[in-house]
């Protein structure tokens, strides 16, 4: 009997037959499907936030076929398959849990943690820094910004290079609104001196997130949706009163705000 993920395999061969498979399958390549690749993460994260089951159910498998893509690409231009994919992983994955899959014995989920990066460690073969190497070699140069922050944050703190307490953090936030305001009062304003300033503060709650034990991705994205869900709680009373946003002044909006703020409150 044919697994699901056998039969997979031979529908995405049968999407890149040469003769008698998809136009637009057959015309991409590694490079042409990264932007799908990106867009289903970011639908699986929109259906794990919004509590979407069934939504996930599907965005998984989407999901899934990019890597089934990507393989299919590789297996014709001989360099592996998905097989291979799996079997890698597989040997990773026990490989990296031996607390799991053989008698090693480890006291903390620190000291799991630890022995997870001394493994990586040893499967990139690592060898002391010379001269033209850096820690950072390793990040992709494709993350998102926050979450590359979080990533040089964490790098950095493996060698000592990191606050111990969070005061100091909170003071290089206030720091960094300062010298954002200090350059926003000039006349005239240098703006490329104001986005780095910017970007400076921005660094600073990353790492603040991170001291709290705080995911700052998943913070941003929780604070985006109660917004929009207030909001829309405004854009509601506006409807009821037959009225338009723009028929509003911003202190009247603001009272609407709290309106709906206060209702949410009572409603937990």
């Amino acid at each position: 009997m044919t697994s699901p993920i056998d039969e997979l395999q031979k529908i995405m061969t049968q999407l890149r037959d040469p003769e008698n498979g998809c136009p637009w399958d057959k015309k991409q390549s590694f490079d042409s499907i990264i932007p799908c690749t990106i867009e289903e993460t970011y639908e699986v994260v929109d259906a794990i936030h919004n509590r979407d089951w069934d939504n996930l159910r599907e965005e998984l498998g989407d999901f899934v076929f990019q890597a089934i893509f990507y393989s299919q690409l590789a297996k014709e231009q001989e360099l592996f398959d998905f097989n291979d994919v799996i079997s890698d992983l597989n040997e990773k994955l026990i490989r990296r849990h031996p607390h799991v899959f053989s008698d090693q014995v480890f006291e903390s989920d620190e000291a799991i943690r630890a022995n997870w990066d001394k493994v990586k460690q040893q499967e990139k073969a690592a060898k002391p820094l010379s001269q033209n190497d850096s820690i950072f070699d390793s990040l992709p140069g494709s993350l998102p910004a926050l979450g590359k922050a979080v990533k040089i944050q964490k790098k950095c703190a493996k060698y000592g290079f990191d606050w111990e307490s969070v005061g100091p953090v909170v003071d290089k936030v206030r720091e960094e609104i300062g010298e954002v305001m200090e350059e926003a009062d000039r006349v005239p304003v240098e703006q490329s001196k104001l986005e780095e300033e910017v970007g400076d503060l921005l660094f600073a709650v990353v790492n603040l997130s991170r001291h709290l034990k705080c995911d700052p991705e998943t913070a941003l994205q929780k604070a985006n949706l109660k917004f929009m869900r207030r909001f829309r709680g405004i854009e509601s009373i506006v409807g009821q009163q037959e009225k338009s946003l723009e028929e509003y002044s911003l202190d009247e909006l603001e009272n609407f705000w709290q309106q709906v703020k206060n209702t949410e409150k009572n409603e937990q």
